[in-house]
């Protein structure tokens, strides 16, 4: 591909589309560019991009536009049917994405991560154990900073890309030093229609590579281990169930090819789920070189990443814990196995496309004692809690209004856990938006609450005395000032 003797038309001016139109202006090519949403996020796009020499197409000019450009860049969060996309093909035109361009320019090795749930905190840990064992590793794709922007990294650095289904769908030309599959589960079929669509997505990470790359996967999923027959890599896997060719768990500690590497108990972060992803990023380091006690120094110190299981705060007994990133049914279940007390779970958002069931039955044997449902899909999750016996629920319709009910009916020493099983898309433009809020929320709680407890701190009593009861600042002593609250968001 030379960008300079074709013309491009850039389809989504998000983060990647815009990165892509970016990098093909560099290279002086003719770019056009059109994105279906407005906003002002793509307005000041557009905006910047017309003045580094993009061209604009309005809405009636796109059938005309689409017959000169010679390329289709289209972003991820748009979808390969989407009529433009199909008039591109059926000229015989190539649809590229942001990550396909990337992948013919990039020089340094690549390690491609994917997977249905775990990705995000698997690349982050994984580049900073590269980092410490003194390699120039840079985080990067589906992560949130575009593959494209690292096109200039030397031979001696390392990609590690995230890699999702979406990018897939237009991804040919990737091959990976090393591929990473760590999980697959039901997600995103209102996109893919079914879960064969959405494995063939998957598999295709690996279809590029030749014996000298590497496979690493997930040895206890049934569909990630049938993934090495499918490709000539070489195969390293990780387990917690088994002792494997590669990176294992036994008796309470990680290991390597019969070398220990860590006590699991050194990881900050709990929870079988990141057991599996230091085992994974474990196995891609020992390939990458790095030494052992690299490993655990960092793997050791990695904090996590935001919005996944994270504690917010603790307002009069009750704490806030930030799982947005959980987007589908399993990385809630994984979530709520790691909460200790009786927790109050916030369920709902754009719907995609599955039942809940396996969601409910779940919930009856954890200790999630109320589930609070909300968004465009709250009635198929009520009808999937009632049709597996959950009937401990609450149905509101938005966000805000969920987390000021789980707030009102949360008591000292339970948890309120946001960990949607579903898309952020119905009211917000990302789950980080919605983990945002959740957390503004929190906050405002506090200083309601602060400011309530010092109200009753200062406040005269009947006999003259002032009150210095802390207990009678518990929002529980004044439901009618909670109700006003809920009925202000209402």
């Amino acid at each position: 591909m030379y960008p300079e003797q074709q013309i491009f038309f850039v389809l989504g001016l998000s983060r990647s589309g815009r990165a892509a139109a970016e990098f093909l202006l560099s290279k002086n090519a003719v770019v056009y560019i059109y994105d279906d949403v407005s906003g002002e996020r793509v307005e000041q796009s557009a905006r910047e991009l017309v003045a580094k020499g993009a061209k604009r197409v309005a809405k009636e000019m796109l059938g005309k536009t689409a017959e000169t450009c010679d390329v289709l860049v289209l972003s991820p969060g748009i979808p390969i049917d989407h009529p433009l996309a199909v008039a591109f093909k059926r000229r015989g035109k190539a649809v590229v994405g942001e990550t396909e361009l990337a992948a013919r320019y990039m020089r340094c090795p690549i390690v491609a991560v994917t997977g249905t749930n775990g990705k995000t905190t698997t690349v982050s840990m994984l580049a900073e154990v590269l980092q410490k064992g003194g390699l120039n590793a840079k985080a990067c794709g589906n992560i949130g900073s575009p593959m494209i922007d690292y096109c200039t990294l030397d031979e001696k650095s390392v990609a590690v890309a995230e890699i999702s289904s979406f990018q897939l769908e237009t991804l040919n030309s990737l091959c990976p030093h090393i591929s990473l599959v760590l999980n697959i589960t039901e997600d995103h079929l209102n996109r893919h229609y079914n879960m064969e669509n959405y494995i063939f997505l998957k598999a295709k990470l690996l279809k590029n590579a030749s014996e000298s790359e590497y496979a690493v996967l997930n040895f206890d999923d049934g569909i990630v281990r049938g993934f090495a027959e499918k490709t000539k890599a070489q195969t390293v896997w990780f387990s917690v169930r088994e002792k494997v060719r590669g990176a294992y768990y036994e008796n309470g500690d990680l290991y390597f090819n019969d070398e220990k590497i860590m006590p699991a108990s050194d990881l900050l972060a709990e929870g079988v789920h990141n057991i599996q992803n230091a085992l994974a990023v474990i196995a891609a380091s020992k390939i990458m070189g790095v030494k052992t006690k690299d490993i655990a120094e960092a793997l050791a110190s990695f904090k996590g990443i935001k919005h996944r299981i994270e504690t917010v705060d603790e307002v009069c007994g009750v704490a806030y814990v930030d799982d947005s990133k959980g987007t589908n049914a399993d990385a809630t279940i994984k979530a709520v196995q790691c909460m200790k007390r009786k927790t109050l779970l916030l369920l709902g958002g754009k719907n995609k496309g599955y039942d809940y069931s396996k969601l409910f039955t779940a919930l009856k044997n954890s200790n999630v004692v109320h589930a609070i449902l909300y968004g465009e899909n709250r009635y198929a999750l009520l009808k999937s809690a009632r049709e597996q016996g959950f009937e401990s629920v609450t149905v509101c319709e938005t966000f805000a209004f969920a987390v000021r009910i789980a707030a009102m009916l949360a008591k000292r020493g339970q948890t309120v856990l946001l960990s949607p099983a579903s898309a952020s898309f119905d009211e917000f433009t990302s789950y980080e938006e919605r983990g945002d809020a959740f957390v503004e929320i929190v906050r405002s709680l506090k200083q309601k609450s602060a400011s309530a407890e010092q109200s009753l701190q200062t406040e005269p009593s009947p006999d003259g005395n002032e009150t210095v009861d802390g207990d009678e600042g518990d929002r529980k002593s004044d439901p009618d000032r909670f109700q006003a609250d809920v009925e202000e968001i209402e």
